[in-house]
């Protein structure tokens, strides 16, 4: 097997993976972006960079990405959503960032501009997320998407995103179309019920997949309320939200429960994906109370 990336590498080893998410800036001053990668890059295995997440405008992935190989703050996964570009913009990245040693995408559809900053901007969806897996796996093997040779084909350790809900069978059938194509990992949303996810686990299991899970450590009852009423494929028992609402310190009882939850995670999955909503302040020391990093003194 021909090894795509040293996290492809990893992928086929049997680590267990973190992975943590950073957004660019919304300008030009990249000093806070990379000071958040600095924080996690020591002990993560690779960093998701986020595409105009929410449908609002930052700094392109690609050129966060590629800050990050130059300043050897971890090794990128390039998310790509196909919100803001056509085909041609879509292969035109792809080459691109291979040729910028960019060698992990992330597939997406992306958020509908309607949700974000610039809700008059046009939705573009010229391909979805499974045609988009579809010509990655075309230009891996030579051509673009019109059957046009390439000079050299990229090589590229691709992620595809799902919830982790058996019960959002709408999304588990897409799931599905997009692991007929040369898919090397799932990053899921966050979970918060480890026997939904044990469920969905068993549904997607028979690929041979490695699945990362999504934590998202909650850090108010009103996130939480937010969370569970307003995004797609999140649902937190109540459990965890009277957990939130009753604590004297409600980010230090989201803290416990995210490590709570990677406890549980790890004999069940390849790893987990990081993804505080904010600046990794926190992540090491969930990732100490759990067992897998060792305390810094």
């Amino acid at each position: 097997m021909i090894l795509k990336s040293k996290f492809h590498e990893k992928l086929l080893s049997e680590k267990f993976l973190i992975t943590g998410e950073v957004s660019p800036p919304k300008g030009t001053d990249v000093s806070d972006a990379l000071l958040n990668a600095e924080r996690i890059h020591s002990f993560t295995d690779a960093i998701n960079v986020t595409d105009n997440q929410c449908a609002t405008l930052h700094m392109s992935s690609l050129s966060f990405s590629r800050l990050l190989i130059e300043k050897k703050y971890g090794e990128p996964i390039m998310q790509m959503t196909c919100r803001d570009r056509n085909r041609i913009g879509l292969q035109a990245d792809l080459l691109g960032a291979s040729a910028l040693g960019i060698s992990n995408v992330l597939i997406m559809s992306g958020d509908h501009p309607a949700t974000g900053d610039h809700p008059k901007a046009k939705a573009v969806y010229d391909l979805d997320s499974v045609q988009l897996l579809k010509t990655i796996d075309q230009m891996k093997n030579g051509t673009d998407l019109s059957n046009n040779r390439l000079n050299q084909s990229p090589a590229f350790c691709v992620g595809v995103v799902s919830n982790a809900d058996p019960n959002e069978k709408l999304q588990l059938m897409k799931l599905e179309k997009k692991l007929l194509f040369d898919v090397d990992f799932i990053q899921t949303q966050a979970v918060f019920d480890i026997e939904k996810f044990k469920e969905f686990l068993e549904i997607v299991d028979v690929h041979g997949i490695p699945v990362i899970a999504g934590i998202i450590p909650i850090r108010s009852s009103k996130m939480a309320d937010h969370m569970n009423n307003n995004i797609p494929g999140i649902s937190i028992p109540a459990e965890i939200s009277d957990r939130i609402k009753n604590a004297e310190d409600p980010m230090a009882e989201g803290i416990l429960i995210a490590s709570e939850l990677i406890y549980q995670l790890k004999p069940l999955c390849r790893g987990v994906h990081m993804m505080p909503v904010g600046p990794h302040t926190n992540t090491r020391l969930i990732l100490e109370k759990t067992g897998i990093l060792s305390p810094i003194y």
